[in-house]
């Protein structure tokens, strides 16, 4: 849709979370080295630095996805590696002090007193994305967060950010920009035709990697996102936009890990 100028509008931006407006601390890696290791796969063997690698060029896709890959023949492994995942990165969560991506605060606020509408997607589990959002203190800056949860697949398939759309009421997906520090979160904004698709370095992936997966621009980080919009001629949506109603969220049950053998 464009504006009265012929401009195209920004109504909807769809950021990613650990290494895009939350910084990476690594986190995710010691979740999964913890994950591995309950299936025999420890630290200091070749078999652990295969895995770990395979994590790194895995990263934005869904945990059960990625440790699927880590043990394509086994999945009865694979899936108590989830749930190993799943545990280790909660209390990891839980540990930390995250923080915002520096300038990140600032770039949310300016989008939403704009009138652009801001989804925080996510492949992790909504017990994690909603524990980093309040962990980081950015729940209040955003209008709508979305996790494996919400959807049939994670990324790289484009399902969270078309259902962003369709939940923000966003009249055409060339009107949302994606944001986003992972090959697989890229490849997720190209794939659902968004009009902007912007790889940062905040996070795991070079920029080669991310404009290999579809980025239209790649940025230092999301603070530099302002200045990518109005340089390539997007506006942002001037026009007051009414709220999204709350989310409700159902309670998620306690993960708990198997005795180890």
């Amino acid at each position: 849709m464009n504006d009265a100028t012929g401009q195209p509008l920004v109504t909807l931006v769809c950021c990613g979370l650990i290494g895009t407006v939350v910084e990476d601390d690594g986190l995710l890696e010691r979740s999964f080295a913890e994950a591995i290791a309950t299936q025999g796969v420890v630290s200091g063997t070749s078999a652990f630095a295969r895995r770990m690698a395979q994590v790194h060029q895995c990263r934005g896709q869904a945990p059960g996805d990625v440790l699927r890959t880590l043990f394509p023949d086994n999945e009865a492994r694979a899936q108590a590696a989830h749930l190993a995942f799943d545990r280790a990165l909660l209390d990891a969560i839980g540990r930390a002090a995250l923080r915002p991506v520096p300038g990140a605060v600032q770039v949310l606020e300016k989008l939403r007193s704009s009138g652009c509408r801001v989804c925080v997607t996510t492949s992790l589990p909504e017990r994690a994305l909603e524990a980093a959002l309040a962990a980081a203190g950015l729940r209040a800056t955003i209008d709508l967060a979305l996790s494996r949860a919400d959807v049939a697949r994670g990324f790289p398939a484009p399902d969270l950010v078309l259902t962003a759309m369709l939940r923000s009421g966003a009249d055409s997906v060339s009107d949302v920009a994606v944001v986003h520090s992972t090959g697989a979160g890229v490849e997720a904004g190209r794939r659902s035709g968004a009009g902007i698709v912007a790889g940062v370095l905040t996070g795991p992936h070079s920029a080669r990697r991310l404009r290999s997966a579809g980025a239209t621009h790649v940025l230092a980080s999301i603070a530099d996102l302002p200045g990518l919009l109005s340089a390539d001629g997007s506006v942002l949506r001037g026009a007051s936009v009414p709220p999204l109603p709350r989310q409700t969220r159902k309670p998620m049950p306690n993960v708990m890990l198997p005795n180890p053998r």
